[in-house]
């Protein structure tokens, strides 16, 4: 099995700043592409950012420019800098990763998530 744990959200307002954090844990052979999701209330789940083993990354268009995912390959950790928040960036953030599972294979892994919350 695998455990992905956010870490990191909170309360903050409008024009600052807040660092997510995640890490796999489990019996965790390799992990491919590690990301990050949101999800605000009546609106479907959308990419915020999502970057590779090798540290290429992507964002969603409309955090371009203010978010910086990285990693930690050793410590099977992915973190989310965001800036300039918005009461627009308010959401669920999910962390989210291929993993593969010993004795199992491939796994689409998911956190519980962390609400963000930016006030205006």
């Amino acid at each position: 099995q695998v455990q992905l744990v956010e870490s990191g959200g909170g309360l903050v307002q409008a024009g600052g700043s807040l660092r997510l954090s995640c890490v796999a844990s489990g019996n965790i052979f390799r992990i491919n592409a590690m990301g990050w999701y949101r999800q605000a209330p009546g609106k479907q789940r959308e990419l915020v950012a999502t970057i590779t083993s090798g540290g290429s990354t992507n964002y969603g268009d409309s955090v371009k420019g203010r978010f910086t995912i990285s990693r930690d390959n050793a410590k099977n950790t992915v973190h989310l800098q965001m800036n300039s928040l918005k009461p627009e960036d308010t959401a669920v953030y999910y962390c989210n990763s291929g993993v593969w599972v010993v004795s199992k294979g491939w796994t689409d892994a998911w956190g519980q998530g962390t609400q963000v919350t930016v006030s205006s």
